[in-house]
C-alpha cells in the first residue's frame, strides 16, 4: 500500500465534531484506549491478535487513487438513487443472526445519512470518566464511537435490509427510544418535548458491592446530557415512581442512584477510568467499539462465596479474575472480543491445527490440552462423580467402566483427547450418503489406536450397525475418519490456513489454543432452498463464522467474529 495519506472521507477543513446539530463539540479527558483506535494486535500480555490486514480497526482502504468526487457533507461516495419502478435488484441483508449487530446500526445510523456522514469525532468523556471507581461490574453504549467505527457501520448498514430503509431523519437517539418505547414503559413521554433537547450521546451502567451482607448490589446510571435543567425535569418524568431517585451532574453527564446521598457522593468519587486494573484491562481490549464491558470476577466470588449453595471452590478459579469485552465493526465482519487476566496461569498448550485441515474443509473445531486437563482436574472430577451417584460410589462407576468396555479411566481418555483434538467436516461428500468426518488426534499414535479398538470391540459385541472408521497413522497423530480417502487427506498438511476467508475469521491462528470456524458460503445452498425475499438476503450476507481463544499464563483473550459478503 503507498504511504500516500488517504483523502479525508469528511470535506476539507470541516470540523466532524461540529457538524450535527443536537451534539456539542466533546470535551474532557480520554481514557487510554479511547480515541487512539490501536490495532488488534497491540494487546500486550493477551496474545497476539491482528486486525485484518494490520489496518488500524475498522479502516477500509480507499478502493482507487486520485480525489474522489464526493459532494459537501457527504461521507463515503453519494447514495445511488433507487431503482426504476418494477426492476428488482438482488439484496443481501441480516437475518435473524445478525439482529445485535442490525440493532446496533439502526441505532447509529438509523438516525441518517447526515449522522453517518458527518459526525466522526468519538472524543471526549466516557461515562467511566464519571461513574465511581469501586464498581464491580461496568457497561457502555456509545452512539458516538471513533470515526473507524462509524465508516465501518455504515460500510455494513448497505448489506442488510433491516437498515437498508434507515437513513431518514437526523437522530439515531430516536430510533433507540421508539424501541425501547414498543415496551410500553414510554406511553406518556414525548421524544421531542421530553427527552431530545438534553439527551447526549452515551450511556455508562455501573453495578457496586451490596452495602450490606446479602444486599442488593447499587447501580448507578451514567447518561450523557447537553442541558442540565431540561435533563432534569426530563429525567424527572423518565424515572418518575422508579428506584432511582437520586440525581447529581458531573463532567456533561447526569448521575443516577438509588439516594440523593449516594449520587451527590458518586459525584466526588474517584472515577472509573482512574482504577489501575480497569485501565489496564481496557488497554489490553483496544478499541471499544460501540458497546463495551468489564468486570471484577474476583470480588463478585467473593459476595457469591457468602450465598447459600455455591460451589466455593468453583469461585476459587476466579478469586484474582478479571474479564473486558467489546463489540466493534470493520467494513467486512462484527467482532465480539475479550480479554481477562488474573486466572490461574496454565502451562503452554500446543497450537490448533485447524489452519492445517484440507482448503474444502466448511467447518471444523480445534482444543488443545484437553488432555492435560482431564488428567489435572480428575481427583475433582471423580469427587462429582461420587457424589452425583450417591451409594453406588465413583470407584464402582470406574471399575464398570473397566469391566464392561475394557477403559481404563482416566488414562484412556486422556489419551484420546491428547495434546490437540481437531474434528472437521469436509465440502466433499455432502451431497452423498456418508459425509466426510473425521477427527485428528495430536498424541501417541500407538496407545490411541489401542483404545479406539477397545471401543470398536464393543461396538461390534453390541450388534450395533456402525460404518467402519479409516484409520492413518502419521508423524504424533492418529486419523479417524468415515473413509479412508479423507483420513488420508487429513493426514496431510492442508492449506485452509491460506484461505482469506479464514485468516479474517480467526486472526493469528497459529497462536490459539481453541478455535472454531464455519464457511457459511459453502453450505450455504443446504438452508437456503425454500426461502424467498428478505429472509433469503439476510442468510446469503453471512459469509463465515470464526471463533478463537488464547491463553498465556494468567492472561487470555476471545474473539467471536462474524463474516459478511
Amino acid at each position: 500500500m503507498s504511504n500516500q495519506q488517504p483523502y479525508p472521507p469528511y470535506p476539507f477543513n470541516q470540523d466532524p465534531d461540529a457538524t450535527v446539530h443536537y451534539r456539542t463539540p466533546g470535551g474532557g479527558p480520554t481514557p487510554a484506549g479511547y480515541g487512539q483506535q490501536p490495532g488488534y494486535g497491540q494487546q500486550p500480555g493477551h496474545g497476539q491478535q491482528p486486525g485484518y490486514g494490520q489496518q488500524p480497526y475498522g479502516y477500509a482502504p480507499p478502493q482507487a487513487e486520485g480525489p474522489p468526487t464526493w459532494q459537501g457533507g457527504e461521507l463515503g461516495p453519494p447514495i445511488q438513487p433507487p431503482p426504476p419502478p418494477g426492476h428488482r435488484r438482488r439484496r443481501r441483508g441480516g437475518g435473524w443472526v445478525l439482529a445485535v449487530v442490525a440493532a446496533v446500526i439502526v441505532a447509529l445510523v438509523g438516525g441518517g445519512g447526515v449522522y453517518a456522514m458527518n459526525l466522526l469525532s468519538g472524543g471526549g468523556t466516557q461515562p467511566e470518566d464519571v461513574l465511581p471507581g469501586d464498581a464491580l461490574v461496568y457497561a457502555r453504549l456509545d452512539l458516538d464511537p471513533s470515526a473507524a467505527q462509524k465508516l465501518a457501520l455504515f460500510s455494513l448498514a448497505r448489506k442488510f435490509p433491516a437498515t437498508k430503509d434507515s437513513f431518514a431523519g437526523d437522530d439515531p437517539r430516536k430510533a433507540m427510544f421508539e424501541v425501547i418505547g414498543k415496551s410500553g414503559a414510554l406511553d406518556k413521554i414525548d421524544y421531542a418535548r421530553d427527552v431530545q433537547p438534553w439527551l447526549g450521546d452515551r450511556v455508562g451502567l455501573a453495578l457496586r458491592a451490596p452495602a450490606k451482607e446479602n444486599g442488593q448490589p447499587e447501580v448507578v446510571l451514567a447518561v450523557q446530557v447537553t442541558d442540565e435543567a431540561a435533563a432534569r425535569a426530563g429525567l424527572a418524568k423518565l424515572n418518575k415512581g422508579g428506584d432511582m431517585s437520586g440525581l447529581a451532574f458531573r463532567e456533561g453527564y447526569a448521575l443516577m442512584a438509588a439516594t440523593q446521598q449516594a449520587a451527590d457522593g458518586y459525584a466526588a468519587a474517584a472515577p472509573l477510568s482512574a482504577n489501575a486494573d480497569f485501565a489496564a484491562d481496557l488497554e489490553a481490549l483496544g478499541e471499544p467499539g460501540v458497546l463495551s464491558f468489564w468486570g471484577d470476577m474476583g470480588r463478585l466470588s467473593k459476595i457469591a462465596a457468602s450465598t447459600a449453595g455455591v460451589d466455593r471452590a468453583a469461585l476459587g478459579l476466579a478469586e484474582n479474575m478479571r474479564f473486558a469485552g467489546a463489540l466493534r465493526f470493520d467494513s467486512g465482519y462484527a467482532e465480539l472480543s475479550a480479554v481477562t487476566s488474573g486466572m490461574r496461569a496454565v502451562e503452554a498448550t500446543e497450537p490448533t491445527r485447524i489452519a492445517d485441515l484440507p482448503a474444502s474443509t466448511v467447518g471444523a473445531v480445534s482444543i488443545s490440552g484437553l488432555g492435560d486437563m482431564l488428567s489435572k482436574q480428575w481427583p475433582e472430577l471423580l469427587k462429582t462423580i461420587e457424589s452425583a451417584a450417591g451409594d453406588q460410589g465413583g470407584g464402582d462407576i470406574v471399575a464398570m467402566a473397566q469391566q464392561a468396555y475394557g477403559i481404563t479411566l482416566p488414562d484412556d481418555a486422556v489419551t484420546l483427547l491428547g495434546k490437540n483434538l481437531t474434528v472437521a467436516v469436509d465440502e466433499k461428500g455432502l451431497d452423498g450418503d456418508l459425509p466426510n468426518v473425521g477427527a485428528v488426534l495430536t498424541t501417541d499414535p500407538a496407545k490411541a489406536q489401542e483404545v479406539v479398538a477397545k471401543l470398536e470391540s464393543v461396538v461390534q459385541k453390541s450388534g450395533t450397525g456402525v460404518p467402519q472408521i479409516a484409520k492413518v497413522a502419521a508423524d504424533g497423530r492418529l486419523v479417524l475418519a468415515s473413509s479412508q480417502d479423507y483420513a488420508a487427506r487429513l493426514a496431510q498438511d492442508g492449506t485452509l490456513g491460506d484461505s482469506e476467508t479464514f485468516k479474517t475469521a480467526i486472526p493469528d491462528a497459529g497462536s490459539a489454543s481453541t478455535a472454531l470456524y464455519v464457511d457459511l458460503d459453502k453450505i450455504e445452498k443446504y438452508y437456503l432452498n425454500g426461502l424467498q425475499g428478505d429472509e433469503r438476503a439476510s442468510l446469503e450476507t453471512l459469509k463465515a463464522v470464526g471463533v478463537s481463544g488464547r491463553q498465556s499464563g494468567g492472561t487470555g483473550s476471545f474473539s467471536l467474529r462474524v463474516l459478511f459478503n
